[in-house]
């Protein structure tokens, strides 16, 4: 590193970095203040200081209340996510004991995977770490989109081939896609064609440039192009959406094991080649080595072989 870097860094207060995450946090000193267990006068320097080193008020007054500067609003995600490697880097341990550690491990995932996975995954860490908590976190396309950030921050991300790349996986699950009509369709009987599935309305999943499923992007470039009339970003709505209307869609056949008999659905082949569907977990290589996190790995690992039977 370069020597005035390094001197600069040496010179800081890492406290400094807790109480930035609390001012930026709460938009008050006061509360901030409460919030670290501080004397408002304390954290009043605190943030002197840090005005002083970012040449920058941070937080400004506006009518009754306190904003954020521009910078401010920069740092307030970055904050998070230092605090959150400085977390990980202080509690490591060099033998991790599942059976009195009070971890909480995180992962985020699809509802559908969660739908799977989560309460073998829940049941097999109750039994090997019953002091730890598992935070099962709802996955987004921005969260996909900058994986390798996301993942300095969240044990493991749970999500399909073709999204994620140079970044350490391991095969969780494989399924296969059906389309799912409602039971008493009366258009539809015991197959469709393409010229069908092209002429009904459709219920799509993460429906945008870089957000689809593998199906839905095989089907498109196939010249297949779906008439969209309902998005959602949630698998299990997909049954409630479908049901009862003349509406068809693409869905996991674990999913349509749980849901058809309860909603009145049934499920039919796709009328076009459509390959697996392929769920991996991916970490961030920081984590490599790191034996609490093997350990999770593992686990999730050895859940979805319960799962897959």
């Amino acid at each position: 590193m370069d020597k005035l870097l390094v001197m600069r860094l040496s010179n800081l207060d890492l406290n400094l970095l807790v109480s930035l995450d609390a001012l930026l946090d709460q938009r008050s000193v006061t509360r901030a203040a409460q919030q670290l267990g501080l004397s408002q006068p304390a954290l009043s320097a605190s943030l002197a200081r840090l005005r002083r080193h970012f040449g920058d008020e941070l937080l400004t007054r506006v009518g009754n209340e306190y904003r954020l500067s521009p910078l401010a609003a920069q740092l307030k995600p970055r904050v998070r996510l230092a605090l959150d490697g400085v977390e990980r880097i202080f509690t490591a341990q060099p033998v991790f004991d599942p059976r009195e550690s009070s971890r909480e491990f995180s992962v985020l995932l699809s509802d559908y995977a969660c739908a799977v996975l989560g309460n073998v995954l829940t049941e097999l860490l109750g039994q090997e770490a019953p002091g730890a908590r598992l935070r099962l976190m709802h996955n987004t396309p921005a969260a996909v989109d900058h994986a390798e950030q996301t993942l300095l921050t969240t044990d493991l991300l749970v999500v399909p081939h073709g999204f994620v790349t140079d970044l350490p996986h391991a095969e969780v699950l494989r399924d296969r896609w059906v389309l799912v009509v409602s039971a008493d369709n009366p258009d539809v009987g015991d197959t469709l064609t393409i010229e069908q599935i092209e002429a009904m309305p459709w219920v799509a999943t993460y429906y945008g440039p870089t957000a689809s499923t593998p199906a839905a992007r095989q089907m498109r470039m196939l010249g297949i192009e779906p008439r969209v009339q309902v998005v959602t970003e949630s698998f299990l709505t997909i049954p409630g959406l479908v049901a009862g209307t003349r509406r068809i869609a693409l869905l996991q056949e674990r999913l349509v094991r749980l849901f058809s008999v309860d909603v009145g659905i049934r499920s039919l082949p796709c009328p076009f080649e459509v390959g697996p569907l392929v769920d991996a977990m991916w970490w961030h290589p920081v984590y490599d080595r790191n034996p609490e996190h093997a350990f999770f790995r593992d686990l999730l690992l050895r859940a979805a072989q319960q799962v897959s039977g």
